[in-house]
């Protein structure tokens, strides 16, 4: 098996689309309920073609990841896998060559996940931490040896 990011291309939009809306539906649905019209155009607003690397494997797309890099941090906004190719180690493989690529910079990675997704494991696995939360997701952090934390950053002590 040979996975590959490959840049974003024109046709890809009705790929992402389409896989974002095939993995996430029941979590949306169990959550806030189903209108696939306010779906369609959330995902319009959030998606940033420029920040977006299609998954391959052997050449064909299997899924997608958005990336962007902040001040302190690269921020994984996204990651997608078709899921007849779930847990064949495809997410792993990316992630990790995501975390090396934080490293090589001295960043952290930071991403936010919902409470009841699956890849929640998959991340803590990978050695993210839980640094906040609210309803609905947890946001956590990887730092890489040498990277910033931009959570501790965040962190204002306050002293008598």
């Amino acid at each position: 098996m040979h996975v590959r990011l490959r840049a974003y291309a024109d046709g890809d939009f009705d790929f992402a689309r389409g896989l974002y809306l095939e993995t996430m539906r029941w979590a949306i649905e169990l959550h806030f309920g189903w209108d696939e019209t306010h779906q369609q155009a959330s995902f319009a607003r959030w998606f940033t073609p420029e920040e977006v690397s299609i998954i391959t494997v052997d050449g064909a797309a299997v899924g997608w990841i958005q990336q962007r890099q902040e001040p302190n941090s690269i921020f994984l906004g996204a990651i997608y896998i078709l899921p007849a190719m779930q847990r064949k180690g495809i997410g792993t493989h990316v992630i990790k060559g995501l975390l090396d690529q934080a490293k090589q910079h001295s960043l952290a990675v930071t991403l936010a996940v919902m409470k009841v997704n699956p890849a929640l494991n998959l991340y803590e696995r990978l050695g993210f931490r839980t640094t906040h939360e609210d309803d609905y997701k947890l946001y956590m952090t990887a730092t890489p040896d040498g990277a910033r934390n931009p959570a501790r950053e965040s962190v204002k002590t306050v002293r008598p």
